[in-house]
């Protein structure tokens, strides 16, 4: 290995060292803390049906928003406010049997939360599994409650298995 290339290979491992010390020292400010727990309560809760926990993490004004095709009762652009939430996850919890759902990533600065993710349901109107999928999820806190959930995920593969014959 020549000088060049041993300085340059250097340089950027302990750059990478440093930079990934520095990212690791870092502690979560509260507000993040508060969003990030906030956001996992509200998703731990929805998964175990706790519906009174949800309702205390939910802003009066959540905005619930998640695109695709709207042939499919729980697709939707968005709706606003706890009782619309709760009608359509009725919707939700009756159009699809959630049979996985693995957080794979999950991080939070000041109000925001992102996770990452992959699920499996099966449709109840075909009966149909979809196959695992990828999802996003952006998620805003304001005084401890959730105020937007902002889903991202495969809605052609959702389509395609709540379509199926």
């Amino acid at each position: 290995m020549n000088r060049r290339t041993l300085l340059t290979t250097s340089l950027g491992a302990s750059l990478a060292i440093i930079l990934g010390q520095h990212a690791g020292a870092q502690d979560m400010d509260q507000q993040t803390k508060t969003s990030f727990d906030t956001v996992m309560g509200f998703m731990g809760a929805m998964g175990s049906g706790d519906m009174e926990k949800m309702n205390a993490l939910m802003a009066d004004d959540m905005v619930w928003h998640n695109e695709g095709d709207t042939t499919i009762p729980w697709v939707h652009g968005g709706i606003q406010g706890k009782e619309a939430i709760f009608e359509f996850l009725g919707v939700f919890g009756a159009g699809l049997q959630t049979t996985k759902w693995e957080n794979t990533d999950a991080f939070a600065s000041g109000d925001t939360v992102a996770v990452f993710g992959v699920m499996n349901g099966i449709t109840t109107h075909s009966g149909k599994a979809i196959g695992d999928f990828s999802f996003a999820l952006r998620a805003k806190v304001r005084d401890g409650q959730v105020v937007l959930w902002h889903w991202f995920e495969d809605s052609f593969a959702l389509s395609k298995a709540y379509h199926t014959a």
